[in-house]
């Protein structure tokens, strides 16, 4: 597999699915930056700060309290020679068509009055304008303060003429959790905070701990955490709709269309920013993320527009207390919008304990290689949202080098979504220019994305590799090849051979015995239930390629292996139980059926060998692979 640039995910990907197969097909990317070893924040909050920083979500604080005395905190206000006249045509086309915050809900139509209220608010801000630059803005602020930032078209000019891999920057350069000798540790990004980023959120200062070399196992809590410095900072657009605030990092001749070319690998970066909060912005044209958040705990991102970045548009790492809601992203390498290793708060815990530490409600993910992806992201809770146009449309995973943490995934809650359309090839050639293809794919044999993960055109979802998930009450319609896909990963391949009792939740065995006597942490205690199949959210009938696949591994001789998954109280096109479709069949003769009874699921002597099949056909780049090109329309 090609060179892949600032992963969290697959840098160093070993795992049982497509990798031969899908090498060619990947675009070769540079080398570029690699980042550091991560810990989850300290969940309690951090009462250093008045209010305190982290601990719950924190609340976007309403644009007319930001000239309020007393604050807390102070606010900045960030103008263009032109932010009137752009707020006048943002109010304009809000008060007559209306707007759109997401692509696929209807348009939102702003009063006379509202319009003049708000158009008086930013006319006082005006006033107050003392910057420019969002960069000069954040640089200058500190706990509880907010930069508020007027209409405009915003490129940074002074942080795009930073150099990029500076060689004063190396002496910052650590060792992560790959073996990675040139990863950007945090003193990085303070000592050098626009070599990767456009605008660079910092929230905490520098420690005098050292950095651990090798990494922690143990990934609980940051251990170089300096004090709060930019904790609770909120940063929020002042116009009426995300677009009237445009934070653009590649050549804005692209418009909203896919990028000639980008500047920055990310568009802001909020690091070690306890009580984060992001409103009101469009963020395009990175060359890897438009938001990334990582290392923080209480974070909300509200009303995003984000699109066309290489690899992720919506990003957090090792997140806790994480409220993502409100956006629309397209346009990803990778996934529209990604939690990534997000807090282990699920079945490492025990149950009067758990919670979802992060959430993703009413959003649009459409148009990219996936709409949600989480590697070893747990204790999610997904629900509401539009993921369609995709060539997959969500992704949990443990496709992951070692040490990576929060292996194995598990405990998502993935409720009241509709999964649609999901049959964008993003493995086509490249379009020219800035063509950009019509809401349902390229019509001209050509993609605007370039994908930079291999995944199975056409399915609604997958869980590769993943435990204790709930898929309940989804409706999943016209995904060409199957509406969900469920395998396991054996820990062989995602763990190190010597990782018995070093890395947490690894517990692979050798390859002697073979690997037909391997076990795996994964695809255990997975529900699928109350899900309507192959009908749209009008009722009309569109069928999916296949409703469900499971791959019961027929090539462990484990009987416990695979166990606890079941499907049940789900309808098919018809509106019936009987007109599911899956394979194994839900009709089937035990033990090659689709179980119902998730305590006694699957029972011994279960196969799936066919299943077992494709897998390894597409591991070993057989030509009967077929995830690459697009499945026939049902």
């Amino acid at each position: 597999m090609p060179a892949r640039k600032a992963r969290h995910r697959r840098g160093t990907l070993i795992v049982a699915i497509a990798i031969a197969a899908v090498a060619v097909l990947l675009p070769a990317l540079a080398f570029a930056h690699i980042e550091r070893a991560s810990y989850w924040p300290d969940p309690a909050a951090d009462t250093s700060v008045n209010p305190p920083a982290g601990g719950a979500v924190p609340d976007v604080r309403s644009l007319y309290t930001a000239l309020k005395v007393p604050p807390p905190g102070e606010t900045r206000v960030v103008c263009q020679p032109d932010s009137l006249q752009r707020l006048d045509a943002d109010l304009a086309k809000a008060q007559t068509t209306g707007y759109k915050l997401r692509a696929s809900q209807p348009a939102i139509r702003l009063s006379k009055k509202e319009a003049k209220t708000l158009r008086h608010f930013n006319v006082k801000l005006l006033k107050r304008c003392e910057y420019s630059s969002i960069q000069d803005a954040v640089n200058d602020s500190h706990n509880n303060d907010r930069v508020e930032i007027m209409p405009g078209l915003y490129t940074e000019p002074k942080s795009r003429a930073k150099p990029t891999n500076d060689p004063a920057c190396d002496q910052y350069e650590i060792t992560n959790d790959k073996g990675q000798v040139v990863a950007l540790s945090y003193a990085y990004q303070v000592h050098c905070p626009n070599d990767q980023n456009l605008i660079a959120v910092l929230g905490r200062g520098l420690s005098s701990t050292p950095v651990p070399q090798p990494p922690l196992l143990d990934r609980h809590n940051i251990p170089d955490a300096g004090p709060c410095i930019r904790c609770n900072l909120q940063i929020q657009g002042t116009g009426a709709t995300p677009d009237a605030v445009t934070v653009d990092a590649g050549n804005t001749a692209s418009g909203d269309g896919a990028p000639i070319g980008s500047v920055k690998d990310i568009v802001i970066r909020a690091d070690r920013a306890d009580g984060f909060v992001l409103d009101n912005v469009k963020l395009r044209h990175s060359d890897e993320h438009g938001i990334y958040v990582t290392e923080t705990d209480g974070s909300h991102l509200n009303r995003l527009k984000a699109l066309y970045s290489a690899e992720y548009p919506i990003l957090t790492f090792v997140a806790d207390h994480s409220l993502i809601e409100n956006c629309d992203a397209w346009g990803a390498g990778d996934a529209a919008i990604y939690p990534g290793g997000s807090a282990d708060l699920g079945e490492e815990l025990p149950p009067d304990q758990r919670r979802y530490g992060t959430e993703i409600r009413n959003c649009d993910m459409h148009h990219s290689a996936l709409g949600y992806s989480g590697t070893n992201g747990n204790a999610v809770w997904i629900h509401d949202n539009e993921i369609y146009d995709n060539t997959m449309g969500l992704s949990t995973d443990v496709f992951t080098a070692p040490g990576h943490p929060g292996f194995p995934q598990d405990s998502d809650l993935i409720e009241k979504n509709n999964f649609y359309s999901n049959n964008f090839n993003t493995y086509l050639p490249a379009c020219p220019g800035t063509q950009k293809p019509g809401p349902n794919g390229p019509s001209q044999g050509c993609s605007d994305v370039e994908s930079t993960v291999p995944v199975a055109v056409g399915v609604g979802l997958w869980i590769a590799g993943g435990n204790a998930n709930i898929v309940r009450n989804n409706r999943f319609w016209d995904n060409w090849r199957r509406g969900t896909m469920l395998f396991a990963i054996p820990d062989i391949l995602v763990c190190p051979p010597d990782s018995d009792d070093q890395v947490p939740g690894c517990n692979p065995v050798p390859l002697d015995p073979p690997i037909t006597h391997d076990v795996a942490s994964t695809s255990y205690r997975n529900q699928f239930y109350g899900n309507k199949m192959g009908v749209a959210s009008n009722g009309s009938v569109q069928p999916n390629g296949e409703d469900f696949w499971w791959d019961q591994g027929g090539l462990v001789v484990d009987p416990t292996f695979n166990s606890a998954n079941c499907w049940y109280d789900n309808t098919g096109k018809d509106g019936t139980a009987a007109s599911v479709t899956a394979t194994p069949s839900p009709t089937g003769t035990p033990p090659d059926n689709l179980p119902s009874d998730c305590g006694n699921s699957p029972l011994i002597g279960g196969s799936g060998h066919g299943q077992t099949a494709e897998l390894l056909g597409c591991n070993t780049g057989a030509p009967s692979c077929t995830w690459f090109t697009t499945p026939p329309k049902p």
